[in-house]
């Protein structure tokens, strides 16, 4: 059928120059293209042509291989050098994927709690860590212990019971009455969201900093309200009169 329009187009034409008898005859142009026109617009013509998708397929595919050949005769190297960049583009996206995670630890932790089951002490939290650690499972371990040191503080009255505390929320908050642990409570809680909403991966060395913290917690001594400037004046001028005092002993003797 693909030979059938060219060969009726010439049927038209021929028909348009000559008349029955073989005499050639004068046709003007126009009438002479829309017969043509009118002769190949049967259908009879056209059952083997591609169907709507699958022009559009062609289209889409003549565009993009335009565009392949147009980035190739860029590229140093031509085909090859394209390849190149390709992979090394794929082998990055995966290695920041491996990286980061999901989402970013900041981002991916808004709205996210702190706790995700019923309430536990922080003992509970503590030997779930600890079980967690003993088979090597570092990301629950990080979790756990992570929710031991914020329970802890809470039963310790350092950090009132509030639903829906974030891990951030909690070190901000215990950082003011804990002025000497504050960097340590904000890295352990970073480490928190990373492992929770970000997927990745730590290992013992993470989890013993985070213990560690909790360790030195359970012992650390509140920075209570009113106390910090106010009090390490007075404890200066204490100081201050008592060696006064010692002089002044000193010379009457």
């Amino acid at each position: 059928m693909a030979t059938a329009a060219p060969a009726a187009a010439a049927r038209v034409l021929a028909a348009a120059l000559a008349d029955d008898g073989g005499a050639p005859v004068t046709v003007p142009r126009t009438p002479a293209r829309e017969a043509a026109e009118r002769e190949l617009s049967k259908g009879e013509y056209h059952r083997d042509d591609p169907g709507l998708l699958n022009r559009i397929l062609d289209w889409l595919w003549d565009h993009i291989n335009s565009l392949l050949n147009s980035a190739a005769q860029a590229s140093p190297g031509g085909w090859v050098g394209l390849v190149a960049i390709v992979f090394l583009l794929i082998v990055l996206g995966v290695a920041l994927r491996l990286r980061l995670g999901r989402l970013g630890s900041e981002a991916a932790s808004d709205g996210r709690t702190l706790f995700d089951k019923g309430p536990r002490s922080a003992a509970e939290h503590r030997a779930a860590a600890e079980k967690h650690a003993a088979e090597e499972r570092w990301n629950q371990a990080v979790q756990e212990r992570m929710r031991a040191i914020v329970r802890a503080l809470e039963e310790r009255a350092l950090l009132d019971h509030r639903p829906g505390r974030t891990a951030d929320e909690a070190a901000l908050e215990a950082g003011r009455s804990l002025p000497g642990h504050a960097d340590a409570l904000r890295s352990a809680a970073r480490t928190f969201d990373e492992v929770t909403y970000a997927d990745r991966r730590v290992d013992a060395t993470a989890y013993g900093a985070v213990r560690d913290l909790d360790t030195a917690l359970q012992r650390a001594e509140p920075l209570l309200p009113g106390t910090g400037a106010e009090h390490t004046g007075a404890l200066a001028a204490r100081g201050a009169h008592g060696t006064e005092v010692t002089t002044r002993e000193r010379g009457s003797s």
